[in-house]
């Protein structure tokens, strides 16, 4: 499983790797960015449009399914339950619903050393927490250089707390991701 979280500045660096990533990528790809509320379907349907993966909201009880990018809805986290999403109401972490820690810390408890994370850039230190528990897990974490992210507190955060595995310039992001995707027999 991929597990990508952002906040800040993450919806280009997201769309950049997506539309970098093969048709025939095979780990479900699941995405949590920190989104207004009241945002409307622009985000997936803007993502769409760039990926040759199938690209939707997450519902609750859907499956986790591979060769597919699932969005995180507005305001609620979203969690990884055995092979299906959950999606909670429960107070917000870090200032923010969705929180990609409640994203890794799942996808970590479900997935473990087969979860790959990826930290983008953002405002505030979400997923550094969560990217700590992907790695004790076994799984690896990708952090965007902090230097190139357009705010680099997220990922420095997740540098600092020693949740890195690889920090990386934005567009080596996908290679790696697919590199080690084949590694894990996912690919």
């Amino acid at each position: 499983m991929i597990a990508i979280g952002g906040s800040l500045g993450s919806t280009q660096a997201l769309r950049g790797i997506l539309s970098r990533l093969p048709a025939s990528f095979a780990p479900p790809v699941v995405v949590v960015l920190h989104r207004h509320r009241e945002s409307d379907d622009a985000l997936i349907e803007m993502l769409a449009k760039s990926s040759q993966l199938p690209v939707g909201e997450a519902c609750d009880k859907d499956v986790v399914a591979p060769g597919r990018v699932t969005i995180g809805p507005c305001d609620y986290h979203l969690l990884i339950e055995g092979d299906h999403f959950s999606l909670s109401v429960d107070e917000p972490v870090q200032y923010a619903r969705p929180s990609i820690d409640v994203l890794f810390e799942s996808a970590a408890d479900e997935w473990g050393d087969r979860t790959i994370a990826v930290v983008l850039t953002g405002g505030n230190q979400d997923g550094a927490r969560g990217a700590v528990r992907v790695r004790e897990a076994g799984g690896q974490v990708i952090v965007q250089e902090p230097a190139t992210a357009e705010c680099p507190i997220m990922p420095a955060a997740v540098i600092a707390m020693g949740g890195a595995s690889f920090i990386c310039q934005l567009d080596e992001i996908p290679r790696l991701l697919v590199r080690l995707a084949e590694a894990k027999g996912a690919a």
